[in-house]
């Protein structure tokens, strides 16, 4: 990895340590059963990992994106459904907070985020209404003393679990993407109920549901930045949520990598160690050249979001590189594998599942090409 300042290096040895210790052992019985433990969550909290992004003043560690991205990519080599259920509370629905909330709300749940006393998750997925959010049909209607919600989410990566979820529903629906508002609905709220939950190809620890809101009433105290400016923080948290997703990616492919090498030294055709073979060396050579492209693109642009540099445009580059990346270096891990990669006894397998959702949630290829292509016809260079 490329040199870290020394409290993040002390925190990657943390990060590791953890996942080594407690994650690696627990990730056949997660994939198995397909939940991640809560318990789980609550020894990330008490290792100082879910306070990691959290400024200093809101009792966080003060590393910024930075060190999330440090954390989610060692959490991934172990488990990519465990960081990724990390994140669905350390990212995005840590971040949203971050990002649109007012100083009184801050001070009220931010705290309680970063110690994991109180879990979040981000509903922003329809339906109808994923990579278009201007689409969504989830309403809020002012009523005496707030807002009420009506409508249903999709996609909601530990909906169940959460213990604060923030929404985003249409106020003004001839507005369009200017008429989305962000609310605060905290877990018990009457009208907020949990849903299916999906099965899914891969990642299958982590858990996404249904959330629907019926007559879901909350206080005007709860809604998130001002009137109309949803999308404009829903945005916002998806640029950071785009860099924690770069370094999942980043994770699961040094995880391929790693077992690739390991395979490719120990199984032996034609006499020599496969390794020794010019087809698979070159294939070796491509992933690590793919990795070290991604580990430069997601540190460089975490680095840009502390300095409070703008890097939207470079969040949506490094989440397309890296999502279509990681799909080469799984699939090179699989062929390099030969027959095995194919086998459910080996991670490699599981491996290849769960990248493929990478280039689809938190923004498709398709959608980072659009942004970028705007920005680029906008500003150039």
């Amino acid at each position: 990895m490329h040199a870290l300042p020394e409290e993040l290096t002390l925190l990657r040895d943390l990060a590791r340590g953890f996942a080594n210790d407690v994650v690696r052992p627990l990730a056949p019985q997660i994939e198995r059963e397909h939940r991640v433990p809560r318990e789980l969550l609550a020894q990330m909290a008490e290792a100082g990992l879910t306070a990691v992004a959290v400024p200093t003043e809101y009792g966080g560690a003060g590393l910024g994106e930075t060190g999330l991205c440090v954390v989610m990519e060692e959490l991934t080599q172990a488990c990519f459904a465990t960081a990724v259920t990390f994140g669905a509370h350390a990212s995005i629905g840590t971040m949203s907070v971050l990002v649109g909330g007012s100083p009184e709300q801050k001070q009220q749940w931010l705290p309680k985020m970063a110690s994991g006393e109180v879990l979040g998750c981000y509903a922003l997925s329809e339906a109808n209404a994923g990579s278009d959010p201007a689409a969504m049909t989830t309403k809020a209607v002012r009523v005496e003393g707030g807002w009420r919600i009506d409508g249903e989410k999709v996609w909601i990566t530990s909906g169940d679990m959460a213990d604060l979820v923030t929404v985003f529903a249409m106020t003004d629906p001839s507005a369009g993407a200017r008429g989305v508002t962000a609310f605060l609905v905290p877990k018990g709220t009457p009208g907020l109920s949990v849903g299916k939950r999906e099965e899914k190809m891969g990642q299958r620890g982590s858990s996404t549901v249904v959330l629907a809101f019926d007559q879901c009433v909350v206080p005007d105290a709860l809604r998130l930045g001002a009137v109309g400016e949803g999308f404009k923080i829903a945005m916002a948290t998806l640029d950071r949520g785009r860099l924690a997703l770069g370094a999942n990616c980043l994770g699961c492919a040094k995880e391929a990598q790693r077992l690739s090498v390991d395979w490719a030294k120990t199984r032996v055709a034609f006499g020599k160690p496969i390794a020794e073979h010019q087809m698979i060396a070159a294939m070796l050579a491509d992933s690590a050249t793919d990795i070290y492209a991604m580990e430069a693109m997601v540190y460089r642009t975490a680095s840009m979001c502390d300095a409070h540099v703008p890097y939207s445009r470079e969040s949506a580059m490094t989440k397309l590189f890296c999502s279509e990346a990681l799909d080469r270096v799984v699939d090179r891990a699989v062929q390099i594998h030969g027959g095995m990669g194919y086998s459910a006894e080996y991670k490699i397998e599981q491996l290849y599942r769960d990248a493929r959702v990478t280039r689809i949630y938190e923004g498709t290829s398709e959608i980072q090409r659009l942004v970028i292509a705007r920005d680029v016809l906008k500003k150039g260079l």
